[in-house]
């Protein structure tokens, strides 16, 4: 059977050393979140995603959600009061307004507590990470009433909530959709069509649904200018607060999917269902993306999740199975044979995945802090610097990190050899639910898009000439360090590459836009590439400093070797997505579409 251990310490090490969160304690919810606290919070959420959330992963894949002929929806065995406890120990709103029912702890916080539930049991964790992005959704779009209306309840997990975006027809073209809202007198709306694909739809985990729905009203512009955000309730909400009569919402059936059974992908029809406006008509995009980035960023956070888990089951199987002798003498003169883990090419393939994850971790709470700063401080410009930076790294962070993810499950799996192709080791089942990651959210090949198309020009390419500068001045900074020219000579020279890039795409791109959409991946997978260098220099830079300090540690040892692995074995990667990139379109693009 699998098996689980939060990595506590790692997070730790990034929290307090690399990136020194008491540093943001001018920002509200900082101050209560003292090391101490930290601590406790990250012990508890270890606890429960290890001996609560993870025996239940296998589980929800065996059993998976059922569909009954009233339409109602009924979880895994365990789902529910697994449910209940995350709820009632106050995870979901984990960072949510202390004036809502929340915590308002950071959000950095929340997003290490995501990776260690979504490695015990992505599928279930999905059922609270959908709540808490539609409550991101109406905090910045809903009116007064609204907010008061649901996002308590949500908040409490007495309620969750979902995002209705695709169509049987249409999926990232939204302007495609046909669900229509037809106006009331009452100032509500009717709302009805079918939307697919929709996660935790129906379910049994709570006392209602609330499902955040883009429609357009009769009358609308075509195409994506005439989309709105409906809030549209499981339940009709009486004026007390309490749960009123069904709304014509319901499931039409239960996706047969390939992983994440646990998790209840719905086809939902809405049949003249009662919905409320969410802010303006015809924007309702504004509403979507802040839920849509919300996402995308979790969808990161999956990718880097079910790398670390198979890697931890991958790492003990590697250690206990005996195959064949080490080729420099023999390891375990005791045993019939060396464990696999002496062999070279079993450590290669453990540190790719584990210097992987070690960056991408680093990478989210990187980003995490960001997000706190754009949404608590009382800076604009610090606030503008933190968006920039947002902005720039959601399409990287959901395109990378779960492609990337992905890979390293199928890398995991290979360690198990034909016992990884059998179900009862649980690595195929890591391999399946992740794939789901490089899909819904955006595909990643749209993340790449939108990083060249639009996030790079954005604002006079403010963000990653920024970008840029910061990850510069580091070099420059610690070049002349001797421990750390392992480090900053290849960062450097990876930088070199990011910067050629983009300034071929400056070049090439708007004449023939072609030519960007040709580059669009290379570019995205090259960025991440020069992203995670600079996560593991800075965090060889903090390892050094600490044992220059105080001597040297396993933990400490450990860290600065897989980060010269990532330096001399992944990053030189860099020069190939360069080197493709700058090919053009010529080829990608010469042949007539009959002719594939």
């Amino acid at each position: 059977m699998p098996i689980y251990k939060a990595p506590v310490e790692d997070v730790t090490f990034l929290l307090n050393d690399v990136f020194q969160f008491d540093r943001f304690n001018n920002l509200p919810g900082f101050t209560d979140a003292s090391a101490d606290v930290r601590e406790a919070i990250l012990g508890e959420a270890a606890k429960l995603s290890e001996e609560v959330l993870q025996p239940l992963n296998r589980v929800g894949d065996l059993e998976g959600c059922k569909r009954h002929d009233d339409g109602s929806v009924s979880t895994p065995k365990g789902f529910k009061d697994a449910f209940k406890q995350v709820a009632e120990g106050g995870w979901l709103g984990l960072s949510a307004p202390a004036e809502y029912g929340g915590q308002g702890l950071p959000v950095t916080l929340s997003q290490a507590v995501n990776e260690f539930q979504c490695s015990a049991n992505m599928a279930f964790t999905m059922y609270g990470g959908l709540t808490m992005g539609a409550v991101a959704a109406l905090l910045v779009h809903g009116n007064a009433e609204q907010k008061k209306t649901y996002v308590p309840n949500m908040v409490a997990g007495k309620w969750t909530g979902t995002m209705n975006l695709t169509e049987p027809h249409c999926g990232t073209d939204l302007g495609l959709m046909r669900t229509k809202a037809v106006r009331q007198a009452d100032g509500s709306f009717r709302i009805t069509g079918t939307k697919i694909f929709i996660s935790a739809g129906e379910h049994d985990l709570a006392d209602n649904i609330i499902h955040l729905v883009l429609a357009r009203i009769e009358g609308a512009p075509a195409g994506i200018k005439g989309v709105s955000l409906f809030v549209v309730p499981k339940f009709l909400v009486n004026a007390d607060g309490s749960v009123g009569s069904r709304n014509g919402v319901t499931c039409g059936s239960i996706e047969h999917k390939m992983g994440i059974h646990g998790n209840s992908t719905c086809v939902m029809n809405y049949d003249n269902a009662t919905g409320w406006l969410i802010g303006e008509e015809n924007k309702g995009m504004q509403g979507m993306f802040v839920m849509m980035n919300e996402a995308r960023l979790g969808v990161a956070v999956q990718g880097l999740a079910q790398s670390e888990v198979a890697y931890q089951n991958a790492v003990a199987y590697a250690r206990e199975r005996l195959q064949g002798r080490s080729i420099s003498g023999v390891k375990a003169p005791d045993k019939p044979a060396d464990p696999i883990i002496v062999h070279p090419d079993v450590r290669r393939t453990l540190l790719t995945i584990r210097a992987f994850n070690e960056a991408a971790r680093a990478m989210v709470v990187w980003t995490a802090l960001k997000s706190d700063v754009a949404h608590r401080s009382s800076d604009p410009k610090d606030r503008q610097e933190a968006d920039d930076h947002m902005g720039l790294m959601t399409p990287v962070m959901k395109g990378v990190m779960t492609g990337t993810g992905f890979a390293n499950t199928v890398l995991a799996q290979q360690m198990y050899g034909g016992h990884g192709y059998i179900a009862e080791h649980g690595m195929e089942q890591f391999v399946r639910d992740s794939r789901i990651s490089m899909i819904y959210e955006g595909a990643n090949g749209v993340q790449a898009l939108d990083l060249v198309g639009r996030k790079l020009p954005r604002d006079g390419g403010r963000a990653i000439m920024a970008f840029f500068a910061e990850v510069g001045a580091f070099v420059k900074e610690n070049s002349g360090n001797d421990a750390m020219k392992p480090y900053v000579g290849p960062l450097s020279t990876a930088l070199g590459h990011l910067q050629q890039a983009t300034g071929w795409l400056m070049q090439n791109a708007l004449a023939k836009p072609d030519n960007a959409g040709a580059a669009a991946t290379d570019y995205m997978d090259l960025f991440g590439l020069v992203t995670f260098g600079y996560m593991w220099a800075r965090m060889a830079k903090v390892a050094n400093d600490k044992i220059a300090a105080s001597g040297a540690t396993q933990y400490l040892n450990t860290k600065l070797v897989t980060g010269r692995f990532f330096m001399e074995r992944m990053l030189p990667e860099t020069a190939t997505h360069l080197a493709r990139l700058q090919t053009g379109c010529a080829t990608t693009m010469e042949l007539a579409a009959e002719a594939f």
